[in-house]
């Protein structure tokens, strides 16, 4: 448990979020110190609690994304839970949501009610395609995203379909440009003297501002980005290769006095010398050479000797990691990014550390996700609430 004070601290929020880009972005605000309060249907929570792979029947992904979170259950769809929700959200500072656009203008929980009960709210909405638009009210997850903001139609090879990345980028994504336009906000509100305002993220949105310079080439040059695999055209050489003992490493030496050092520990000096080789242009015009003879070299030795030699030439390298090699790697241990915490059972558990790592005002794991209403009690009682209420509140299938 971290001690030292976090740069969020005093913040409230209230998440009202299931599984990935909402509840990501709140988990940002809590591991820096938010108090972020959940808000969750009794009937099952989050859907993630039930995600990939359960320790005792709870997903250990959820431990990590609701870190440092509060859980309180309230049922919308009662009156009297409303009204609860209402008082809480009068005292926050930030609203996380991830519904689809009217979801919550039908419980009387949109924009125009919030901040007219609290005009200083910044109310941070992420969905499919955005608040407008002739789309914005059809359902989209993270997957739709990144198909269309452009990012699987450049992912896999070109012989074959588009390819998804392992993990649900888009949605990461978007909780990032979420998190930094919520926290632009509160800027512009503090130090401005402006209003609450909506931070409105679409996955889509997210996913393709991250396209490089896709739009401007297509625009003046008419040329269209493909897939093309592990290699970056125009970047050259940057590309995955396998060794003598069946293992992949990734070179990426596409600087001009790093391709010269890699060409040195191959023991190609002529490479390193040739003056159409000295800048990316000329590498790039000649890279199918240029890798072959790369596969060719990393192919006829074992991983270690080839990230041996890249390591005392200067040459940025690595392995493909899995998970094993993480855990044993001793980067990622100086660095804490594989940090302990206990289970409920008291079983020990690592999770990733907590990024970005801030010299004065760190981040970190004050508790792992909490069980289903853990907090509502506690919460509600901040909110004027006393026991006998909460009470009837629960037998009334409000909270």
């Amino acid at each position: 448990m971290s001690s030292t004070i976090k740069p969020l601290a005093g913040i409230k929020v209230v998440e009202f979020g299931t599984l990935i880009a909402g509840p990501f972005a709140a988990r940002i605000l809590a591991e820096f110190g938010a108090e972020v309060i959940k808000i969750e249907s009794p009937d099952g929570g989050d859907p993630l609690r039930k995600w990939r792979k359960l320790y005792q029947g709870t997903s250990l992904w959820w431990y990590l994304q609701s870190r440092n979170k509060k859980s309180v259950t309230v049922n919308l769809k009662h009156p009297d839970g409303l009204e609860a929700v209402r008082k809480l959200v009068a005292s926050a500072d930030i609203v996380v949501e991830n519904f689809r656009p009217g979801v919550l203008e039908k419980l009387g929980l949109g924009w125009d009610a919030l901040s007219a009960l609290n005009p200083g709210l910044v109310m941070l909405r992420l969905s499919g395609f955005g608040q407008t638009g002739p789309m914005a009210t059809q359902p989209g997850f993270g997957a739709i995203g990144e198909s269309m903001g452009g990012l699987r139609y450049v992912t896999g090879f070109p012989d074959r379909p588009p390819v998804k990345t392992g993990i649900s980028i888009g949605d990461s994504i978007a909780a990032l440009w979420g998190a930094f336009g919520t926290l632009m906000a509160l800027r512009h509100k503090e130090v401005n003297g402006g209003q609450g305002q909506v931070v409105d993220v679409a996955l889509y949105e997210a996913v393709f501002a991250m396209m490089e310079s896709l739009v401007p080439e297509f625009d003046v040059f008419g040329f269209m980005r493909e897939r093309t695999g592990n290699i970056m055209p125009g970047i050259t050489p940057s590309n995955t290769h396998t060794t003598r003992d069946g293992k992949h490493i990734t070179i990426g030496a596409n600087g001009d006095a790093i391709f010269r050092r890699l060409a040195l520990a191959m023991g190609r000096a002529d490479l390193a010398d040739d003056p159409t080789l000295a800048d990316n242009a000329g590498r790039d015009a000649r890279r199918d050479e240029l890798y072959a003879l790369i596969d060719g070299w990393v192919a006829a030795h074992d991983e270690a000797d080839v990230l041996a030699a890249l390591t005392a030439a200067e040459v940025p390298a690595s392995r493909i990691y899995s998970a094993v090699d993480m855990f044993a790697d001793p980067q990622f241990l100086a660095r804490e990014m594989l940090q302990t915490v206990k289970l409920p059972d008291g079983r020990d558990c690592r999770m990733p550390g907590v990024v970005p790592r801030l010299s004065e005002t760190p981040g970190g794991t004050d508790w792992i996700g909490p069980a289903l209403g853990e907090h509502t009690d506690s919460v509600l009682a901040t909110l004027g609430y006393d026991s006998a209420q909460i009470a009837a509140l629960r037998d009334a299938g409000a909270v």
